[in-house]
């Protein structure tokens, strides 16, 4: 189980570093439709779709990367609280009961709504470019098998620590910059602050000294 883990962690994460390069197509496309439509009053007919094209799929694909590092949101406020086979047993049972179901019927609705679009060689009708758009709807199907081989290394992630009562730690290859600054700050302080000194017995400060030592 332990090596099913690693390589559905491993796929994961191929997928979802290689499409986060979207971000940075879209960021420039986006770019040049502000600076042409702004500086040159020429505005393009294919940004629109550009941005919601790739976005979309970015947010796909990305979905089994953010699972398969423990970065979906919980109610952590009442889960945290509790011991970790309780989280495993919880999170075991909430993974059959919709996690599962709702990625098979994503991946059958999608493969169906795809092949529709692939069947006619669909185009946007959200700008005059009849931008193609039917290859994207195959990130659907692909978004959807991803996320059940994801979803199977988090079952084993659970059974596991239901044997053992600790859990196989996601692997963390990226950290949110507001964490990063908070740590960095930390360490500042522990290098630069003031130090420790040992003080002698019966010290004390010059300004609290008796009156008889005058």
């Amino acid at each position: 189980m332990e090596g099913y883990i690693r390589f559905a962690d491993d796929l994961s994460a191929w997928f979802g570093k290689v499409f986060a390069w979207c971000i940075i197509v879209m960021a420039f496309g986006i770019g040049y439709e502000v600076v042409v439509r702004y500086a040159f009053n020429a505005p393009t007919p294919w940004a629109f779709d550009l941005s919601y094209m790739l976005y979309g799929t970015l947010f796909m694909m990305a979905g089994a990367y953010t699972l398969s590092r423990d970065g979906h949101v919980r109610g952590d406020f009442i889960y945290r609280l509790w011991q970790p086979r309780t989280q495993a047993a919880v999170e075991l049972v909430l993974y059959f009961l919709f996690f599962f179901p709702g990625v098979l019927a994503l991946v059958f609705a999608g493969w169906k709504y795809s092949a529709r679009s692939w069947g006619y060689l669909e185009v946007s009708s959200n700008s005059p470019a009849g931008i193609p758009i039917f290859q994207f709807k195959s990130v659907i199907i692909a978004a959807g098998i991803l996320l059940f081989l994801q979803g199977l290394a988090q079952v084993f992630r659970c059974i596991i620590c239901l044997r053992t009562g600790e859990w196989v730690r996601a692997e963390e290859d990226v950290e949110e910059l507001e964490k990063v600054l908070m740590q960095a700050q930390t360490l500042d302080v522990l290098k630069h602050g003031g130090e420790a000194v040992d003080i002698p017995s019966g010290y004390e400060p010059k300004d609290n000294k008796r009156d008889d030592d005058q």
